[in-house]
């Protein structure tokens, strides 16, 4: 099975990574991983005026600060897995990356927000599973 997990260095991520570890079947050379962290943009004004080279390494060190821990995960359970980020709004980067990759399974952590939470703060995986037909697992 080809998985995508969404990773953005929460509990959140703690908690769903912890949830692999105490299922087996999810882990092991079965399955293709591949983990994505969607960088948050800097915003354009500000963009603007940073040296190209500089922006690139900002991003950059943003995304390792994530992946460092999970690649570490992965090392340690003897799962090879592909480490990818992107900058954008998370929702749209991982809906996106879903539907291209031709995922067979989306994984990510869930704050668990009540409804009226949704409707208030948003929600990542609420967005995300509106913008793919790839199934979703959310850990809680």
């Amino acid at each position: 099975m080809k998985i995508l997990v969404a990773v953005d260095g929460s509990s959140f991520t703690k908690r769903m990574l912890a949830y692999l570890v105490a299922h087996d079947e999810w882990l092991g050379n079965a399955h293709q991983y591949t983990v994505l962290h969607a960088v948050p943009a800097v915003p354009p004004r500000a963009a603007a005026v940073l040296d190209k080279a500089v922006l690139k390494s900002y991003y950059d060190d943003e995304a390792e600060k994530v992946l460092k821990t999970v690649r570490t995960f992965f090392e340690k359970q003897k799962v090879r897995a592909e480490f990818i980020s992107k900058v954008g709004p998370a929702a749209d980067v991982i809906g996106a990356a879903a539907n291209k990759g031709k995922f067979d399974l989306l994984l990510m952590g869930s704050h668990g927000h009540s409804t009226l939470g949704n409707l208030v703060l948003g929600s990542v995986a609420t967005k995300v599973m509106s913008q793919t037909d790839v199934p979703v697992l959310l850990v809680r």
